[in-house]
């Protein structure tokens, strides 16, 4: 029997092996994939795209509720526990300013880049009642995530769809005059080019596999705004950081992961650069690898209950 996940959070409900008899019986189709491994463990093929959605889907409608959760065949099929694990350490973090963590929609979050698959948004709301907002550039992909909440209509009210259209802009033209967001999310683009992409899912279809693959296996998909863009990560977020100060007074934290750890020094100084009051980086593990939460405000300690 495999032991408890102990580097995901603790209040992260995938911690124990999963129990794929419950999980079939939410999803049927899952049982042609699971199957028993050399170590006795009932397991699947997790470089088999149909597998890792299958499952996905069984996961979010066991523990979350979520109906009919589909993505199509090239969008990012996201593993569900490192994503769950990213919600729990902005709770954290909320937590912070109050005695215990705020649920409810009195929270109200913004993802960019929400991709298809909503994930964040319908953990984050399922996790703690928070109100939310996903953006994304591509209209397809929130075409599909409006499909999701069409199928949860209990969430209509309180997840919302909003469409950046400039490529070029993060929080402009989505953070309009009066609103106010608790927290801002994002899982930025990794690569810096679409050859940079497919090299490190060659690398992770390897690994998965354990063998000389030659052609990468998009196993967690992927479409070019979701996996790379130009300057990779670090023009990303530094692009965010520099944007943010515009909104300095209509958010109270931007977070956003940071995937190489390299970049980190180069992004605190630019956000001690833009006077970012509070700076914070929280160690956190990603499904096989470790990343980390890079938290900002610009809203002094003592105004931040206020928010609340």
């Amino acid at each position: 029997m495999t032991t408890e996940k102990s580097s995901l959070h603790t209040r992260n409900l995938h911690r124990n092996p999963y129990d794929f008899d419950q999980l079939i019986s939410c999803v049927p189709e899952l049982k042609h994939y699971v199957f028993v491994n050399a170590y006795e463990t009932k397991t699947i093929n997790f470089s088999l795209p149909k597998a890792v959605k299958l499952l996905n889907q069984a996961l979010l409608l066991h523990f979350y509720n979520i109906k009919n959760w589909d993505i199509p065949e090239a969008n990012l099929c996201p593993p569900i526990p490192g994503r769950a694990d990213y919600i729990h350490y902005i709770a954290d973090l909320l937590a912070e300013q109050q005695a215990e963590i705020p649920t409810g929609t009195s929270v109200s979050g913004l993802d960019i880049g929400t991709g298809a698959n909503l994930v964040y948004p319908l953990l984050a709301h399922r996790s703690y009642g928070w109100k939310m907002l996903g953006t994304d550039i591509n209209k397809d992909s929130l075409d599909n995530a409006q499909q999701i909440l069409d199928h949860n209509p209990d969430l209509s009210s309180v997840i919302h769809l909003k469409q950046q259209p400039d490529s070029h802009h993060i929080f402009k033209n989505i953070i309009e005059t009066g609103d106010h967001f608790t927290f801002s999310m994002c899982n930025p683009p990794f690569h810096d080019s679409e050859e940079s992409a497919m090299k490190g899912n060659l690398r992770k279809t390897k690994n998965i596999n354990k063998s000389k693959a030659k052609k990468p296996l998009l196993n967690f998909g992927g479409q070019q705004s979701e996996l790379w863009c130009e300057g990779g990560e670090i023009a990303f977020i530094s692009k965010m950081i520099e944007e943010s100060v515009q909104y300095f007074s209509q958010v109270l934290w931007f977070t956003c992961l940071v995937s190489k750890k390299d970049n980190l020094p180069k992004l605190n100084s630019l956000l001690k650069k833009v006077k970012a009051v509070d700076i914070k980086t929280i160690d956190m593990a990603q499904g096989q690898k470790v990343s980390r939460m890079l938290a900002w405000t610009f809203i002094p300690q003592k105004e931040r209950k206020a928010w609340f």
